[in-house]
Protein backbone atom coordinates (compact mmCIF):
# COMPACT_ATOMS: atom_id res chain seq x y z
CA UNK A 1 0.00 0.00 0.00
CA UNK A 2 1.36 3.36 -0.98
CA UNK A 3 0.77 6.50 1.52
CA UNK A 4 2.05 9.87 0.96
CA UNK A 5 2.65 11.10 4.07
CA UNK A 6 4.39 14.61 5.59
CA UNK A 7 7.67 13.28 5.99
CA UNK A 8 7.49 12.02 2.03
CA UNK A 9 9.83 14.79 0.29
CA UNK A 10 7.49 15.26 -3.04
CA UNK A 11 8.98 16.95 -6.28
CA UNK A 12 6.96 17.79 -9.21
CA UNK A 13 8.64 17.72 -12.46
CA UNK A 14 8.07 20.97 -14.40
CA UNK A 15 7.94 19.68 -18.16
CA UNK A 16 4.94 17.21 -19.66
CA UNK A 17 6.73 13.82 -19.32
CA UNK A 18 5.80 11.15 -22.35
CA UNK A 19 3.27 8.79 -20.81
CA UNK A 20 4.37 5.53 -22.51
CA UNK A 21 8.07 5.63 -19.95
CA UNK A 22 7.49 3.11 -17.20
CA UNK A 23 9.48 2.60 -14.18
CA UNK A 24 12.83 2.24 -16.31
CA UNK A 25 12.51 5.58 -18.68
CA UNK A 26 11.21 7.62 -15.22
CA UNK A 27 14.07 6.58 -13.49
CA UNK A 28 16.57 7.95 -15.90
CA UNK A 29 14.10 11.28 -16.21
CA UNK A 30 14.69 11.48 -12.38
CA UNK A 31 18.20 11.03 -12.73
CA UNK A 32 19.17 13.10 -16.28
CA UNK A 33 17.04 15.86 -16.02
CA UNK A 34 15.56 16.41 -12.73
CA UNK A 35 18.96 15.74 -10.95
CA UNK A 36 17.62 13.54 -8.29
CA UNK A 37 18.17 9.96 -7.05
CA UNK A 38 15.07 7.65 -7.50
CA UNK A 39 16.18 5.17 -5.05
CA UNK A 40 15.90 8.70 -2.12
CA UNK A 41 12.52 7.95 -1.28
CA UNK A 42 11.30 11.12 -2.82
CA UNK A 43 7.75 10.92 -4.83
CA UNK A 44 7.85 11.99 -8.09
CA UNK A 45 4.89 13.48 -9.66
CA UNK A 46 4.54 13.65 -13.75
CA UNK A 47 2.06 14.95 -16.08
CA UNK A 48 1.56 14.57 -19.65
CA UNK A 49 1.32 16.73 -22.38
CA UNK A 50 -2.87 17.33 -22.14
CA UNK A 51 -2.61 17.49 -18.03
CA UNK A 52 -5.30 14.74 -17.97
CA UNK A 53 -3.04 12.71 -16.06
CA UNK A 54 -0.72 12.00 -13.13
CA UNK A 55 1.98 9.12 -12.45
CA UNK A 56 3.42 9.22 -8.76
CA UNK A 57 6.58 7.45 -8.66
CA UNK A 58 8.90 6.26 -5.61
CA UNK A 59 11.03 3.51 -4.52
CA UNK A 60 9.73 1.96 -1.09
CA UNK A 61 13.10 -0.03 -0.18
CA UNK A 62 11.71 -3.13 -1.88
CA UNK A 63 10.94 -1.78 -5.33
CA UNK A 64 9.46 0.78 -7.14
CA UNK A 65 5.95 1.96 -6.94
CA UNK A 66 4.36 3.43 -10.17
CA UNK A 67 0.84 4.69 -10.20
CA UNK A 68 -1.40 6.57 -12.43
CA UNK A 69 -4.41 9.14 -12.06
CA UNK A 70 -6.19 9.50 -15.17
CA UNK A 71 -9.10 12.26 -14.48
CA UNK A 72 -13.05 11.15 -15.79
CA UNK A 73 -13.53 14.28 -16.95
CA UNK A 74 -11.37 17.67 -17.33
CA UNK A 75 -7.74 18.16 -16.55
CA UNK A 76 -5.29 19.64 -13.77
CA UNK A 77 -5.81 23.44 -13.41
CA UNK A 78 -2.67 23.97 -12.15
CA UNK A 79 0.41 22.72 -12.81
CA UNK A 80 4.06 24.59 -12.05
CA UNK A 81 5.99 26.78 -14.85
CA UNK A 82 9.10 27.58 -14.63
CA UNK A 83 13.07 27.24 -15.52
CA UNK A 84 13.72 25.08 -12.28
CA UNK A 85 13.07 20.97 -13.51
CA UNK A 86 11.43 20.52 -10.43
CA UNK A 87 9.09 22.07 -7.80
CA UNK A 88 9.07 20.62 -4.09
CA UNK A 89 5.34 20.52 -2.72
CA UNK A 90 3.67 19.33 0.75
CA UNK A 91 1.46 16.47 1.17
CA UNK A 92 -1.83 18.46 1.65
CA UNK A 93 -1.18 19.99 -1.62
CA UNK A 94 -0.39 16.94 -3.43
CA UNK A 95 -3.69 15.87 -2.39
CA UNK A 96 -5.30 18.99 -3.86
CA UNK A 97 -3.86 18.51 -7.34
CA UNK A 98 -4.76 15.28 -7.66
CA UNK A 99 -8.35 15.89 -6.97
CA UNK A 100 -8.22 18.61 -9.85
CA UNK A 101 -7.79 21.21 -7.27
CA UNK A 102 -5.43 24.46 -7.34
CA UNK A 103 -3.00 23.74 -4.33
CA UNK A 104 -1.93 27.64 -4.34
CA UNK A 105 -4.94 29.02 -4.46
CA UNK A 106 -5.90 26.94 -1.50
CA UNK A 107 -4.36 28.90 1.28
CA UNK A 108 -3.21 26.33 3.01
CA UNK A 109 -0.88 27.69 6.21
CA UNK A 110 2.63 27.02 6.39
CA UNK A 111 3.59 24.32 8.44
CA UNK A 112 4.37 25.63 11.70
CA UNK A 113 7.97 23.43 12.68
CA UNK A 114 9.07 20.45 10.18
CA UNK A 115 8.22 17.13 11.73
CA UNK A 116 12.07 15.56 11.01
CA UNK A 117 12.81 19.38 13.46
CA UNK A 118 10.59 18.59 16.01
CA UNK A 119 11.49 15.01 16.75
CA UNK A 120 15.13 16.21 16.78
CA UNK A 121 14.63 18.80 19.19
CA UNK A 122 12.66 17.10 21.52
CA UNK A 123 15.06 16.32 24.53
CA UNK A 124 12.49 15.04 26.83
CA UNK A 125 12.12 11.26 27.57
CA UNK A 126 8.21 11.63 27.39
CA UNK A 127 6.53 9.76 24.51
CA UNK A 128 5.32 12.10 21.91
CA UNK A 129 1.33 12.14 21.42
CA UNK A 130 -0.62 13.43 18.70
CA UNK A 131 -3.64 14.49 18.93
Amino acid sequence: MLQITPQHRLLLAVEPVDFRKGIDGLKALCRQKLLDDPFSGTVFVFTNRMRTSVKLFVYDASGFWLCQKRFSRGKLAWWPTGVSPSVELRSSELLILLAQGHPIKANLPEDWRSIAYAAASDDSNEALVVS
